[in-house]
């Protein structure tokens, strides 16, 4: 079974998305401001762009779109559902609200905006060795 390219990093972000959802502690600065929901937007968001960029789904436009968001959604209420059985966690309708909120804007923007998608299809060539 090959893998292509475009699967493994949704997969590489859903796994350390569950793994971080499993401490009860989680390693962030201490800035004073509790910036929760900021991070939950952008890495869903994140997340979602790393979905959207399989292209047999980017390719379904609007219907794409919206798959991404259901599947992204969905597992953003899995993963308010796995904190609410690690110590010291809980479930947070905010967090989730921020999570499908990050996975909207962030498939709207890819499918739409030129620039964000151009952005996340940058390659480095690597040379070869000779």
């Amino acid at each position: 079974m090959k893998i292509k390219r475009h699967t493994i990093w949704p997969w590489a972000l859903a796994i350390s998305i569950y793994a971080a959802s499993g401490q009860s502690t989680l390693a962030a600065p201490d800035v004073g401001v509790s910036y929760d929901k900021l991070a939950h937007l952008l890495v869903f968001g994140l997340l979602a762009t790393a979905v959207l960029r399989i292209p047999n789904l980017l390719k379904k436009g609007w219907h794409g779109v919206l798959f991404t968001i259901f599947i992204v959604s969905g597992y953003a209420i899995l993963d308010e559902f796995r904190q609410s059985l690690t110590p010291g966690r809980a479930i947070e309708l905010n967090d989730w609200i921020a999570d499908t909120l990050g996975a909207i804007i962030a498939s709207i923007l890819y499918l739409k905006w030129q620039r964000y998608r151009q952005f996340w299809e940058y390659f480095i060539p690597l040379r070869r060795r000779k």
